[in-house]
């Protein structure tokens, strides 16, 4: 497959460490200088700038969290005054105030250049047609997947989320080869083209750009299945630059996505301790900005719990490769004594083909101890073969006793028709409902 930057993106690994060393003294320069919150963290361990020389010395600094840029809400962080700014996106701030992020010129030309590089490895080439439907607005994810696939040369349609009705009446009358929207829109998608009678070989699309919600095996299957699509991950988060920071390479799929290392530096820490794990354990995602001028951030907490590996994938690329995101660190779950993660449950899911990837899960603690029930679709297939004896069947006894056995958690399993499970309209789907009160 076609790489957008290959100089780049197939650096042997001394130049590259060469590079992030270079370009991590310039971004420690710029906080200490310009960032009293940085400032104040290296006076309080008697650190000075010439202190952190090697991304190989980041440990000796606190991790930054996300709770720092709400605290400094709202430009408490930055680097460079307001006038300097060329764009600011920011959260959603449905758990307290907004986290704002900024972008100078310059920082959208590596946004550009970053998501270039992932649609091109999810099999995007110029003269394409780029279906847009992530969120246009305060989201980074729309008007940066844009600015990233007119950087590469394609044609971009877009159409935003929502209004599912309009999205398949344009992907069948434009016939774009790519899609970009979340994992569970995807789904969505796939659905209504089924409702239509519309068979994946009747779809132009080819390829599938998914991220912004954490996936598993069985929803690329599924998505692949009714688009007729190769789907790959895209990674990334607002506070370090948006999507872009990393992205499987299509040939491969393999649930590995190559991690631009040198915009990116990667840590994975132990949750509980902080500590940096080794390559090939699973943890909490740190990243470093290299590059970025208008909100530079040094080990930035992200949450998000995976392993990393500097072997050269298949595709030549020598930058360090992610694992699927398992889920978040604070998006576990401590069911009676047991810590679960959504993504276990679908994963055991996915080896049950008489359910349908759509669930719900909802926590509660009427009195002492928690209760789980778990909202599951039958399979189409199982539900047109046995109809509502199939909502009847002992399939929800099997599915609870495979999840006790692999994931360790006792649930009830609530089996329901096709097409009854809540739907992503564009955004991020909820799966689990924590009702339990703190």
């Amino acid at each position: 497959m076609p790489m957008f930057q290959p100089e780049l993106e197939t650096l042997p690994r001394p130049q590259l460490k060469a590079l992030q060393d270079q370009r991590l003294r310039e971004q420690v320069e710029l906080v200490y200088e310009r960032v009293p919150f940085y400032r104040r963290h290296f006076e309080e361990r008697g650190l000075k700038p010439s202190d952190i020389r090697r991304v190989e010395d980041l440990p000796k600094l606190p991790f930054t969290r996300k709770q720092d840029l709400r605290e400094t809400y709202p430009f408490g962080l930055f680097a460079v005054p307001r006038q300097e700014l060329a764009r600011i996106h920011a959260s959603s701030g449905t758990t307290g105030k907004p986290t704002v992020v900024g972008y100078t010129r310059g920082d959208l030309e590596v946004f550009a250049e970053v998501v270039a590089r992932s649609l091109a490895a999810a099999g995007g080439q110029p003269g394409m047609m780029l279906h847009n439907a992530y969120g246009y607005g305060l989201f980074t994810g729309g008007l940066g997947l844009h600015g990233g696939a007119e950087r590469l040369g394609m044609t971009v349609i877009p159409v935003s989320g929502g209004m599912t009705e309009r999205q398949i009446t344009l992907i069948q009358d434009l016939q774009p080869e790519m899609i970009a929207c979340t994992p569970s829109y995807a789904q969505t998608l796939a659905d209504a083209f089924k409702k239509r009678g519309v068979s994946p070989e009747q779809i132009s699309l080819q390829y599938a750009v998914l991220g912004a919600e954490p996936w598993t095996e069985a929803i690329r299957k599924s998505v692949e299945e009714g688009l007729g699509v190769k789907a790959t991950n895209i990674y990334g988060l607002s506070e370090i630059i948006g999507p872009g920071v990393s992205n499987e390479d299509v040939a491969e799929r393999e649930g590995l996505s190559y991690l631009w290392e040198d915009h990116f530096y990667p840590e994975v820490v132990d949750p509980e301790t902080g500590d940096p794990l080794p390559d090939g354990e699973v943890g909490v995602l740190v990243l470093t900005t290299l590059t970025k001028k208008a909100l530079p951030l040094l080990r930035y907490w992200t949450g998000d719990l995976t392993s990393i590996t500097r072997e050269p994938g298949p595709s030549g690329r020598t930058h360090a490769r992610m694992a699927q995101i398992r889920g978040r660190a604070d998006d576990m779950l401590i069911i009676r004594g047991v810590n679960v993660y959504p993504t276990q449950i679908e994963a055991v899911l996915l080896e049950v083909p008489e359910v349908a990837p759509h669930y719900q899960i909802t926590v509660t603690r009427p009195e002492i101890l928690d209760e789980v029930e778990l909202k599951l679709e039958v399979a189409e297939t199982f539900y047109e073969q046995y109809g509502e004896e199939a909502l009847r069947s002992d399939l929800g006894q099997r599915v609870a006793h495979k999840i006790k056995e692999n994931v360790g958690v006792s649930l009830a399993v609530t089996l329901i028709p096709p097409g009854t499970a809540p739907r992503s309209e564009g955004g991020k789907l909820k799966r689990v409902a924590d009702l339990r009160k703190p």
